[in-house]
């Protein structure tokens, strides 16, 4: 069976390369500094320090782990090929027609850390399902928890000219 893969901004991509750069070579030698300081200190059936650093020795792998499954299955979208569509990698201006208030929103990969608030949808939200593929002028409806929201797109632009 083939794995799915994640679609993912440029940007998406370097975020975890950068995250597992940092964990792999600072993370991994701070954590490696406290298991020896923590095993010179004697008795490790009782020492909380050692049981602690190795609790976080585990996160760290585990973390590794996702992140190279993340990347190893990552497909960036090319942003230059958005031919005035919304894709993974824009930033997309949206009037809500029932309030009359404009929202920016940047459509990334589901991998990438979405979050309404911070003005990051995944592509496969149902705001951004409704998005994809639709252009300036366009209304879409999506249906939420609270009802159905309209908006009106008023604006299109590349990630990279938001960055």
């Amino acid at each position: 069976m083939e794995e799915k893969k994640n679609l993912m901004t440029y940007q998406g991509v370097k975020a975890y390369e950068d995250e597992l750069q940092e964990l792999k070579v600072v993370k991994r030698r701070e954590i490696a500094d406290k298991i020896r300081e923590a095993r010179e200190q004697g008795d490790l059936s009782e020492n909380a320090e050692y049981d602690a650093a190795l609790d976080e020795q585990r996160e760290i792998e585990s973390r590794i782990s996702e992140i190279e499954e993340i990347l190893k299955n990552a497909e960036v979208v090319d942003e230059d090929d958005l031919d005035g569509k919304i894709n993974i990698g824009c930033v997309v201006t949206l009037l809500d027609t029932e309030y009359n208030e404009e929202e920016k929103y940047s459509i990334v990969g589901t991998t990438e850390g979405t979050s309404s608030l911070s003005g990051r949808i995944s592509n496969e939200s149902p705001l951004g399902k409704a998005l994809i593929g639709r252009a300036i002028g366009d209304v879409v409806e999506v249906e939420a928890p609270g009802g159905v929201f309209k908006y009106q797109i008023l604006k299109i632009e590349k990630i990279s000219d938001n960055a």
